[in-house]
Order: C-alpha cells, then structure tokens, then sequence
C-alpha cells in the first residue's frame, strides 16, 4: 500500500467516531470532508477519502492548478478530480459512511459535478502529451470495506457541462445494507475505445433518507387506490389543448387544438414551455393532484425524446415574499418537486435539471393581481439536444 493510501485510509478512520454520535435512522448521515477540501495538489487523495484507483497509477488529484485545470470551486478552496485514462484504468475515492445505506431504504444527495476544458497530461498509451478533456460519468457504489464495489447505486449519464451544476443522486440499496461508499469515474458505455477524460466533483451534501416513490420500493407495492388515485386517465383530453409555449413576455396566448405529444411541444434547444397547469398552496412546494395531467404530458414527451435535457425553472412574484432569499428557496423547492416528479416516473435524473429564479425574472409587471399571477409560475427549459 503507498503512503498516500495509507494516510487516506488512517484520514478516513479516524474521521469516523466523530460522525458515529448517536443518530435516528432518519437523521442524515454525513460525509467527511463533502467539499474535498485541502492543498491543491497532483496525485493525492483528499482528507477524509481513500484512494480506489487502479493498482500502480497515481491518485486523484485535489484541484484547481494541477494539468492546467483552472475553474474556480463551487464551494470552499478546493475540489477532486477524476480522470479516466486510455490504458482501461481510472479514478475514484472511498469512505467509510457514519452510518450504513440500509437495504430497502431510500436517499438522496446533491452534488456539484462539471468537466474541465483543460486536463492537460502524458498519454499512458502513447507516451505523448494529452488533453484528458473527453466527458466521463460517475458511478456511486455501496460496499462492505473501502473500494468495494458491492452493488451499482447511481450512474450518471456522460458529464459535459462545463460549469458546475447540482446533481441529485437517488440511492435504494436492493442487495444489502453497505457501510462504504465509493465515487468512480468511467467512461461513456458502450467503450468501444478506452479513451482520456475527467469528471470534477465538489460540494457534496449529507446523505439524507427520503421516502421511496412506487418505482423504488423492492419489496412491497403500492396500494391498489394509490395507483386509480394518481395515475392520469390515459386518454383524457380537453378543449384548452396542450402545453403553453412562453418565448418572452411579448408571446401572446393562443388556443391550440389537441395534438400528439410527439408533435406538441417542439424539439428546440432554448425553447422555454410554461407548466399553466402546475399548482402549489401558497407557500407551498408539494405538487397538488390536479398539476399531475400538466406533468405527465412533459413527461411522455421526455420519455419520447431521450436525447434531451432540461432545466425546471421556479418563479414567484414580489407580493407574498419580497424578500429575494425567501423567494429563491421558495421558487428552487418548486422546481425541484417538479423535477422530482419526472425522476420518479422513470426520466433519468442526469436529464433533469432545476433551478429558482425567485422574482427577479417576470413576465408581466407585479403590480396586478393578473402580473402576480403569471409571474407566479413552473417552467421547463430544453437545455440541451442530442445526450
């Protein structure tokens, strides 16, 4: 074992009585060092995380300033970078969790992940320079010991954005109760060729237990009048037609006749569709009953068109909550429901990004009750086409 090993190993163990004080098994479990925080430097895992890399290459590496990697942190001084390399090895790191991921339960993370432009280093194939810059994706493994690969919890798709974005890991162990969790890098399957990429991870939240949606549960099934209750009529249309399209504040609302999703909404990368349908109590983030029609059209559009990706957009007006903060929390646990909403129909969560704007972006001037109620509003942004 090198010493860096060994030092990541002694890190991690003696990090852990801190975190295993008396805890309700609904209490979050948390990591050590979430931020990878520690002085930036090639080839050395950060304080808190092992090294689970390949046998005879180097570490991880604690970023920025390594290879020509320059993007500033989402959070803190430092962050972790990944590489996958052409020689069929890669990257990841491990800990000891504060308390185990208990089999048949349900949780949920948030993560900042992104990819740099620049990871400039020496092929291991070829001997020459190289810029490990082609995406990667990051699988999450619960295990009984460090590296441990027990059971496959979370894949992302390809990571090619190059600014962080929040992620939402969802994990529902099936096979076993696991005490270690290990972060890996891997390359876009099928691998025809294995080639040189990174993945940058920061910010990592506490693990927090949620409750499993009907699709997550291993054992059980949902009660017959939960499914009649919330399931949408399959052929239920209405005269007031499909999704409404919002391009800027200028768009003026038409009435559209019932269409085929395929054809109603259209496939365009910037496009911005408003949920008209979508209702929340006032103060409120739980998604009522009645938005489930609105939803489940956007959702057979996604299913249909996999390739594309979104951004759910939170919006509130200046009346109820004129303090900017309270209404950006208010408009992110919005547009978070709803991006909720279609991760538990089945759309993968890498394809479904959310984010509150608060009032600061309205569309009608807030000072009538007709402005308030158009400002007060869910959208859905086509981010991104083709993966």
């Amino acid at each position: 074992m090198s010493f860096e090993r060994k030092l990541g190993w002694l890190a991690s163990a003696l990090a852990l009585p801190f975190f295993m004080a008396a805890q309700t098994k609904d209490a979050p479990i948390n990591f050590a060092n979430p931020s990878f925080e520690d002085l930036p430097r090639s080839g050395v895992t950060p304080s808190g995380w092992y090294d689970c890399g390949s046998p005879g290459e180097t570490p991880p590496d604690v970023q920025p300033g390594q290879f020509d990697v320059t993007k500033p942190p989402s959070h803190g001084n430092s962050y972790l970078g990944l590489v996958v390399r052409d020689n069929e090895t890669w990257e990841g790191v491990a800990q000891r969790l504060s308390r185990p991921l208990e089999k048949g339960q349900c949780y949920e993370f948030t993560m900042d992940i992104c990819r740099s432009e620049l990871y400039l280093s020496t092929s291991k194939l070829t001997g020459q320079s190289a810029n490990y810059a082609t995406p990667a994706k990051l699988r999450v493994w619960g295990g009984t010991g460090f590296c441990s690969k027990a059971e496959l919890l979370y894949e992302t798709s390809v990571v090619t954005n190059t600014r962080w974005l929040g992620h939402t890991f969802r994990l529902s162990p099936k096979n076993g109760n696991y005490s270690f969790i290990f972060f890996e890098a891997y390359y876009k399957t099928p691998v025809l060729f294995p080639y040189n990429g990174n993945i940058l991870l920061d910010n990592a939240s506490a693990i927090k237990p949620v409750v499993c949606g009907p699709d997550k549960m291993p054992d059980e099934k949902p009660p017959a009048s939960s499914i009649t209750t919330n399931k949408p009529k399959e052929n239920n249309t209405t005269s007031k037609g499909g999704t409404t399209v919002r391009e800027d504040s200028s768009t003026k609302r038409q009435p559209e006749p019932v269409k085929p999703i395929a054809t109603d909404i259209e496939r365009r990368k910037g496009k911005i569709y408003r949920l008209d349908h979508v209702y929340f109590d006032a103060g409120k983030f739980e998604i009522k009953p009645e938005s489930e029609p609105e939803l489940e059209k956007f959702y057979k559009f996604l299913r249909e068109n996999p390739d594309i990706v979104v951004e759910v957009r939170g919006h509130t007006n200046n009346l109820m909550y004129p303090d900017s903060t309270a209404a950006f929390n208010l408009s992110t646990n919005r547009a978070k429901s709803v991006a909720e909403w279609l991760v538990e129909k089945g759309i993968d969560a890498s394809r479904v990004q959310y984010k509150g704007y608060g009032w600061k972006m309205p569309v009608e001037p807030n000072t009538s009750p007709e402005g308030r109620k158009k400002n007060q509003r869910v959208e859905v942004k086509i981010v991104n086409m083709n993966g």
